[in-house]
């Protein structure tokens, strides 16, 4: 953090997307509800005139957020399947993606607490909406060329691909009110689960062998 003192003067000018960042962090901590633009301004080492000045008011920085959301989404998708040569391995590195920004149950209450947002306000759901639907077409894809790759059987994948977004939202949920073990664990044991069926004979028994062995 960069704090506001004559040793370390703040920034005047810091790029958008890390003011974004700085604010997905204090959401992260503190809900949307209680954050303030000067909380936003501190954790990006910026004054709070210049964060009204770029985005207006808290609410249209939070809108920014999630604009921000949606225009990467399909980056996301993209990174992660060039980092990984199994569709199946980059489908589950999405997951671990989502996981990084709810790492204790505080973070995932913050998380609905901007949820709450997304549903009642109508500019907030537009975007919202669009960031599911590139989502399951993400989803989708990866799922069809696990389908090819022969990582599972043939099947819905647009169908496979909705029970994928709806579990990874209640099995997180689960574990925020449970509490046992790390998130990304559980929520990577739920959708091997989910996925358990459509996997080919040879891969069950390898997978049931190296979890024997484990």
């Amino acid at each position: 953090m960069v704090y506001n003192s004559p040793m370390c003067p703040r920034r005047r000018t810091l790029p958008d997307a890390q003011v974004l960042e700085a604010t997905i962090r204090v959401i992260s901590r503190v809900g949307p509800s209680r954050l303030t633009l000067a909380d936003v301004a501190d954790e990006a080492g910026l004054a709070p005139a210049t964060l009204v000045q770029r985005f207006g008011s808290k609410r249209g920085l939070l809108l920014a957020v999630a604009g921000q959301s949606c225009g990467t989404v399909d980056q996301c998708f993209a990174r992660v399947r060039a980092a990984h040569r199994s569709p199946l391995a980059a489908l589950f590195a999405t997951f671990d993606e989502m996981t990084s920004f709810c790492q204790t149950p505080e973070a995932m209450a913050n998380s609905l607490a901007f949820l709450e947002i997304d549903l009642t306000d109508p500019d907030f759901h537009r975007l919202a909406m669009r960031n599911s639907h590139e989502t399951l077409r993400g989803y989708r894809a990866l799922l069809d060329e696990a389908v090819t790759a022969g990582e599972l059987v043939p099947c819905d994948t647009a169908r496979l691909a909705r029970a994928l977004a709806a579990m990874s939202g209640g099995s997180m949920l689960s574990w925020a009110i449970l509490r046992q073990g790390k998130v990304a664990a559980w929520l990577r044991y739920d959708i091997e689960t989910l996925l358990g069926p459509w996997r080919p004979q040879k891969q069950k028994r390898l997978r049931g062998r190296a979890t024997r062995n484990r």
